[in-house]
């Protein structure tokens, strides 16, 4: 530990603080209009966070896309991390994960039918492209894009998990900041995700000291509920166990490739069934060898009936895998989750989220009538 800490603070924290004031020139720069943020015809509504992977960004973007589809038409753009693609692309039917990314190709094996879902790495050009594409288009919705700030949006959110908050947090490469608290500032709506049932008054008053927002900004606490088991294979399927059926007799294997598993596993620990785990890191794409060992791992669970769990976003690179044992898939699902948002934790006089986001867009339309007359 002593090793660690003197690592910490001769090698990491001074690259730390050259990281911060790289990226606070940077926001100066926008800020002082001598890098242009771009505007667009429709609302753009941001999501992301101040930190690097695992607070909650598509579960939450698939909310927002769930409460506005029956009321706008929505394009969803996100960079497509970890594709083997390069440029725009708008996804259809024949889209991989190894076109879009695993959280677009989630996002639109969800809502397709409904939405326009493309990726980009300029957000600028893909919003552009979009609307060029499709001119109903009438609401943007970008996927972890708050740092990308060529792109100026209507609305901003930008989420903080419970259990390791901004403010509790370092710049990279000390800790996982991709910019200093300071660019809270430029959010309209801030979540707190992954809380847990039970928050104090007492836990939240700390937080709302802690992030010291503006009277203008609005401050929300969200949690997940996990639904019932799905089969990542449905055709190799006969029957999905329910977790509550699961006996002391029974054992799982949680496979993840996401950044912050803990909730699951934490999860996942509540069966009754007993738990292995076999973690890679986030976005992975699986391999041959990685197959191996998971076929490995699941030989060795020892239980008179023995099932592998994952999550959405993992399911669907192993369902487009042609390594995935073939012999393990009828024991294989995944278990979605859905945000909730937490009433009782909202300040006082502060509308509801769903409330809030649809005030924020008729804001924008409203202003936007008034400029065209």
């Amino acid at each position: 530990m002593r090793h660690n800490r003197l690592v910490d603070t001769l090698i990491l924290r001074p690259l730390s603080w050259i990281y911060g004031m790289v990226t606070a020139v940077r926001n100066k720069l926008f800020d002082w209009h001598v890098l242009k943020e771009h505007t667009f015809p429709v609302p753009v509504l941001v999501i992301g966070n101040l930190a690097v992977g695992g607070t909650g960004k598509t579960p939450h973007t698939e909310y927002v896309v769930d409460l506005l589809r029956q009321e706008y038409n929505i394009g969803v753009l996100s960079r497509g991390y970890r594709r083997r693609t390069k440029g725009f692309i708008l996804a259809d039917k024949r889209s991989t994960p190894g076109d879009i990314g695993d959280e677009p190709y989630q996002i639109y094996q969800k809502y397709g039918h409904d939405i326009r879902v493309a990726v980009c790495e300029s957000r600028v050009k893909g919003i552009n492209e979009l609307l060029r594409l499709d001119p109903s288009i009438n609401l943007v919705v970008l996927d972890d894009a708050f740092q990308h700030r060529h792109v100026k949006p209507s609305t901003s959110i930008v989420l903080t998990e419970w259990h390791r908050p901004v403010y509790n947090d370092e710049m990279l490469p000390l800790g996982r900041l991709r910019e200093s608290m300071q660019g809270l500032l430029r959010a309209d709506i801030i979540v707190v995700t992954k809380c847990p049932q039970d928050i104090r008054p007492g836990d939240v008053s700390i937080i709302y000291d802690n992030l010291k927002l503006f009277p203008f900004q609005r401050l929300y606490f969200s949690h997940y509920r996990y639904g019932h088991l799905v089969s990542v294979f449905p055709d190799e399927v006969r029957y999905v166990p329910g977790l509550e059926w699961l006996n002391p007799d029974d054992a799982v294997l949680v496979v993840t490739g996401i950044a912050n598993p803990r909730p699951l596993l934490r999860y996942a620990r509540g069966f009754k069934a007993k738990v292995s785990v076999l973690r890679f890191p986030d976005h992975h794409n699986f391999t041959r060898r990685d197959f191996a060992e998971l076929s490995k791992a699941y030989s060795h669970l020892e239980g008179k009936h023995k099932y592998i769990i994952t999550t959405e976003k993992d399911s669907v690179r192993m369902a487009n895998n042609p390594y995935f044992p073939p012999e393990l898939k009828g024991a294989t699902f995944y278990l979605p989750i859905k945000v909730e948002f937490m009433p009782q934790k909202m300040p006082q006089n502060a509308n509801p989220f769903d409330m809030e986001i649809r005030r924020a867009l008729r804001d924008f339309n409203s202003a936007s009538s008034q400029v065209r007359k």
